[in-house]
């Protein structure tokens, strides 16, 4: 595994362990298809939830949500369509959230929980 690779696996174990800890239920991880992956697709109390987790080390190249381009957010709703195709259960509430994660060296991470951003 490169480095960005691990940077985004320490990432998204940050992110999974945030949404735990404020009650979120982890459905699903790194859930992908020939067109791309859902980071996270997780349950909050009766919402669906998926979760684009972005990651950085510093601001050099913007804000981790910065990353999350029109096209991404394209590409997210395409693949949120094809994993509910695939279900049984029908779920009424849905929404896509961003899950930042800064690793600033000699820091502690920041995570940040951008809800319904799409």
């Amino acid at each position: 595994m490169g480095r960005n690779q691990d940077v985004g696996a320490l990432g998204e174990d940050l992110a999974a362990e945030f949404l735990e800890s404020t009650g979120m239920v982890i459905l699903e991880r790194n859930w992908r298809t020939r067109y791309g992956e859902l980071d996270l697709i997780a349950r909050d109390g009766a919402v669906l939830v998926f979760v684009e987790v972005k990651t950085r080390t510093g601001l050099g190249y913007g804000t981790p949500a910065e990353a999350v381009t029109a096209a991404k957010a394209d590409r997210i709703r395409r693949l949120a369509g094809q994993w509910l195709a695939r279900q049984t259960r029908r779920w009424q509430h849905i929404r896509v959230d961003v899950v930042t994660v800064l690793l600033a060296r000699g820091s502690a991470p920041v995570v940040t929980h951008l809800r319904q951003v799409l």
